[in-house]
């Protein structure tokens, strides 16, 4: 099988090229005028992506599938998703003052005092708001950290996103393709008192951690918990939210990790209290969760 780029794939690169050169050239409301239309002109169209936000959305919210309020509300939900895109391009020519200035920050002070007592610290985040313009407030307030990036296709987008994290104050490590290391290399940045951010409510590998998540069974990732438990880093819960015009983060209070128990049972009471505050958070804020692929096991089954 070959992995020469598909033409799908060119073009998708060829967009996100022309988006980071672009976009910050031109008068802000114009464009994001543009990005709501492309968004609306999408959600009309209502293919595969927007069906499946539909039904994870009915699950989360108990709308009925096909209900006036769920479509207004995968309106809304395409609206934000497509935002992210917008202010990604414009985020590497905005000042950091303005980053920091226009966040909106609960809890922050779980990531400070943490730090400042030299204990590292792992936020775990649901695919939610902007969280590269969230990752550039923490860079912003004094706390460069680490993540994992899925491997994109191809992989000039891949490593044009790596460009763009990096210019942010970020150390990418590559889900896969990498050393084979990244668990290692994630333990020792928080061994040392440093910072870990992780996407943590969708499984990519095959080494999930079940949890019962708005009813059902889904696999969220061990990398978090296992760093908890292993490392004794404060695990924090983040969720990440538009507020008008500027961001909002809620970063939560750290899970605890059990005293008793075997490694693994540690580990799944901190992915499950983990999955509870994701609940909640995405609950108050269901338009800005983009969550546009199968993510529940009865899903994914054939």
């Amino acid at each position: 099988m070959s992995d020469k780029p598909s033409v799908t794939d060119r073009v998708v690169a060829a967009g996100f090229a022309a988006g980071w050169t672009l976009v910050p050239l031109l008068p802000e409301r114009p464009t994001a005028a543009a990005f709501r239309f492309m968004a609306d002109r999408v959600w009309r169209k209502g293919g595969k992506s927007v069906r499946r936000l539909e039904t994870n959305l009915a699950r989360v919210t108990g709308l009925d599938p096909g209900s006036h309020e769920l479509r207004e509300l995968s309106k809304a939900g395409m609206r934000s998703y497509f935002r992210y895109f917008h202010e990604i391009f414009r985020l590497p020519k905005m000042a950091t003052e303005e980053v920091v200035r226009r966040t909106h920050v609960i809890g922050a002070e779980h990531v400070h005092d943490n730090v400042a007592a030299g204990r590292g610290v792992v936020l775990a985040l649901p695919h939610m708001g902007n969280w590269d313009q969230a990752g550039a407030w923490l860079v912003g307030v004094g706390h460069p950290f680490t993540t994992v990036a899925e491997r994109l296709k191809p992989e000039s987008l891949f490593h044009r996103y790596v460009r763009f994290r990096e210019g942010l104050g970020m150390e990418v490590l590559p889900l896969t393709g990498g050393d084979g290391h990244n668990f290692g290399t994630l333990a020792t940045r928080v061994r040392k008192g440093g910072v870990v951010c992780l996407p943590a409510e969708r499984d990519l590998t095959k080494s999930g951690i079940e949890v019962e998540f708005f009813g059902a069974t889904t696999k969220v990732p061990a990398g978090p918990p296992l760093l908890a438990v292993q490392t004794g880093a404060a695990l924090l819960p983040a969720t990440v939210y538009f507020v008008g015009d500027d961001w909002g983060i809620h970063i939560h209070e750290e899970i605890p990790v059990p005293a008793e128990g075997t490694r693994q049972e540690k580990v799944a009471a901190v992915a499950q209290g983990m999955a509870g505050v994701f609940e909640k958070g995405i609950a108050e804020h269901p338009e800005d969760w983009h969550m546009l692929q199968r993510l529940w096991l009865e899903d994914l089954r054939p």
